[in-house]
């Protein structure tokens, strides 16, 4: 199976602009979630996904690979078609969609999405991560989006909101999404031409479009948590558990 690994990377950010480019220890974020990617076993290639050539250039001073695409992309799912598009990867191939502000990404995380494809084929178009929540203060940050999943690990619903919201008890799991993805690439073609979604746009999360058009979302379960980074404090963060790692 041919497994293609893209990081899509845009360098305006009204919170932090440049964030794919902010040193962390000494080396651009976008370098470390490259680093972290090639870790992982079952990757073809990993391509970063820029519209900016002061990334293109600063990823490949390090030698990663990357794919230019439109500035006019609309989506993240856009900048993917468009990337996928240009590298002239077939219907049956798999994808793995990595946000480009996660340096801490574990490997066995992206390993463990790809698997969902080995071990159920042809059952979805679509799966993600999630992580049981251990931080309190990540309860109820709009943030970090929450999720629940049936009995088969198909995802119900994303909220930014606490869900579920335990009437009775404070004391239950309650799981967190992982900024990854990984579909087939017939699958994101059939995505792209969706058409916004209701609950998608209420609540800006965009992997609430393929279940509100009737799509499933295969969900696994990670034992790693990948902090994603928004602000500059961030950064410090990052700093500090890559000091412990």
């Amino acid at each position: 199976m041919n497994v293609t690994l893209l990081i899509p990377a845009r360098y305006g950010s009204s919170r932090f602009p440049g964030k794919p480019l902010a040193p962390i220890n000494g080396k651009p974020m976008i370098q470390h979630v490259v680093e972290r990617a090639s870790l992982a076993k079952g990757l073809t290639s990993i391509y970063v996904a820029t519209d900016d050539v002061r990334i293109k250039d600063a990823v490949e001073a390090f030698g990663g690979q990357v794919v230019m695409t439109s500035p006019e992309a609309a989506s993240g799912t856009d900048r993917i078609e468009d990337a996928i598009t240009q590298l002239g990867l077939k219907d049956d191939d798999l994808i793995v969609n990595l946000q480009g502000d996660q340096p801490l990404i574990d490997p066995i995380s992206i390993e463990q999405i790809i698997s969902l494809f080995e071990r159920h084929p042809g059952e979805f178009g679509m799966a993600t991560l999630g992580f049981e929540i251990t931080e309190k203060s990540e309860l109820d940050d709009p943030k970090h989006v929450k999720m629940v999943f049936d009995n088969d690990f198909n995802a119900l619903y994303f909220s930014r909101a606490r869900i579920p919201f335990g009437r009775d008890t404070n004391e239950y799991p309650v799981y967190k999404h992982l900024g990854i993805y990984a579909y087939t690439r017939k699958f994101v073609s059939t995505f792209a031409k969706l058409p916004l979604g209701r609950l998608e746009d209420l609540e800006k999360l965009e992997q609430l479009r393929a279940l509100e058009h009737g799509y499933k979302i295969k969900v696994a379960i990670s034992a790693f948590d990948s902090p994603e980074v928004d602000t500059p404090e961030d950064i410090r963060i990052c700093e500090a558990r890559l000091a412990v790692d």
